[in-house]
């Protein structure tokens, strides 16, 4: 629900992190995980990769050829996805 006027509009965050639920068995197989760990303003997305995902030397490219296309692709208004620690 649109947490601005409760029009029953899903909020943008709630529209990313359904996504992000989609994505996590992916990686979970692969032995890693993503968390939200939020979202910005100018509409960036914050996540934190984990298990093996994390320090993993494709990881930079599973974010960006992966998450950061697959959220754009069915959240439009994502900016960017961004890894943080």
């Amino acid at each position: 629900m649109c947490d601005s006027c409760g029009c029953g509009e899903k909020s943008f965050e709630d529209k990313v992190t359904e996504v992000i639920q989609t994505i996590r068995p992916m990686l979970q197989g692969d032995g890693g995980d993503i968390e939200l760990v939020g979202v910005d303003e100018d509409n960036s997305v914050r996540v934190r990769l984990q298990g093996a995902c994390k320090g993993c030397p494709g990881a930079q490219m599973t974010l960006k050829n992966g998450v950061e296309r697959l959220l754009q692709e069915k959240v439009p208004e994502v900016k960017a996805v961004i890894a943080v620690d």
